[in-house]
């Protein structure tokens, strides 16, 4: 035996499913997706009266979707976003396209890893 210990075991990543509302704080939008089509993501968001700042865009995906009339055409129904923020936790957040979610917000907050 070499008397070394075994290495300390990690915690497990733990996902949380919310499937809230986010509010985006005015002005903290980036402005250069929004030319090119995608939404503004928001630098700051309110969720359940705490703020949230993004410290970094982690990964960023599309959902799309067959249109709702027949047509044959697909439209982008969701951007998602999985998100660092500096108050610790991930979060995975989207923006509806289409139409807005109830409680009147188009951003929603999916799930908070921590």
């Amino acid at each position: 035996m070499s008397g070394l210990s075994p290495p300390p075991k990690s915690k497990p990543i733990r996902e949380t499913f919310v499937g809230d509302a986010i509010t985006p704080e005015d002005f903290s939008f980036g402005v250069a997706p929004m030319a090119t089509g995608r939404p503004g993501l928001p630098g700051v968001f309110s969720w359940k009266g705490r703020q949230y700042s993004v410290l970094e865009v982690v990964e960023e995906w599309k959902e799309s979707g067959d249109c709702r009339h027949g047509s044959g055409e697909r439209y982008v129904r969701k951007h998602w976003y999985r998100v660092k923020t500096a108050e610790g936790p991930e979060m995975k957040i989207y923006f509806e396209r289409q139409r807005r979610s109830s409680g009147g917000s188009r951003w929603r907050l999916y799930s908070i890893r921590e």
